[in-house]
């Protein structure tokens, strides 16, 4: 029996690439594997010019619940800033062409991420948007800390990676994380809809629209640096003991 996919790559629409996360038994968790295939998929679209517009998504009921947790316990401080990792969401975040998000259900941690790093988030009215891993005893380390105060402001991005707690869709529309709210279960439709419209727009306009919007920014290597400082404590390692034995941590501060 031949192994299924992790990511699903289809066109359904001239002129429109369809991602679809599909590890459902582990939630959508975007392991190393998962998000490298994700940056050559965009890699691929970048260069074929038959492709204007993706879309991600992670199917009718969760778009992603965050990082693999067991990849995350396996890591130390030895972890290279620039690892497989961290280029692959530069590979993601890199990415030319238009890129929209349609979530439903969980948005947390690198799947928000994930999100964040498309340039427009349609989202069910049940979704949930959260940052969670201080609640591991680490930091967000795809680009949180950078674009959550870009999309949101500083006072709320600071509130949701200190307390961990997400936000519905409500106040995720409210705040700017998101473009459209939908249905639940209609954000992959309104999310096609979406594409269908860009597929038709001018190319090259669409991308340096993108890349003016986007700017240029540096702090995702200071991100980093800090959250592979973070793997290596007893605080890291007792976050997500705590969160397998689905008890409160014991935090040490070391």
């Amino acid at each position: 029996m031949s192994e299924v996919p992790a990511l699903r790559i289809d066109d359904p629409h001239p002129g429109v690439r369809l991602l679809t996360l599909n590890r459902p038994e582990r939630r959508n968790a975007l392991a190393t594997p998962l998000l490298a295939d994700i940056a050559q998929a965009l890699a691929t679209a970048a260069a074929d010019d038959g492709v204007r517009v993706v879309v991600v998504t992670g199917g009718p009921t969760i778009f992603a619940a965050g990082a693999d947790i067991a990849e995350i316990d396996r890591l130390d401080a030895s972890d290279p800033v620039e690892s497989p990792r961290f280029l692959a969401w530069r590979g993601i975040r890199d990415f030319p062409k238009p890129m929209i998000a349609a979530v439903e259900g969980w948005c947390l941690g690198a799947g928000l991420e994930l999100a964040m790093a498309s340039d427009i988030v349609i989202a069910g009215e049940g979704a949930r948007f959260g940052q969670p891993e201080t609640n591991l005893g680490i930091i967000p380390g795809g680009g949180g800390t950078v674009m959550l105060p870009r999309l949101v402001g500083r006072a709320l991005a600071t509130r949701m990676i200190l307390t961990g707690e997400p936000i519905d869709a409500v106040r995720a529309l409210a705040a700017g994380l998101i473009a459209e709210t939908v249905a639940d279960g209609a954000a992959g439709d309104a999310a096609m809809a979406m594409a269908n419209r860009l597929a038709a727009r001018a190319p090259l306009a669409l991308a340096a629209a993108k890349a003016a919007l986007r700017g240029a920014d540096n702090g995702f290597v200071e991100e980093r640096r800090r959250f592979v400082a973070l793997l290596g404590t007893a605080d890291k390692a007792e976050g997500i003991a705590a969160f397998r034995e689905k008890r409160a941590p014991d935090w040490r501060g070391r």
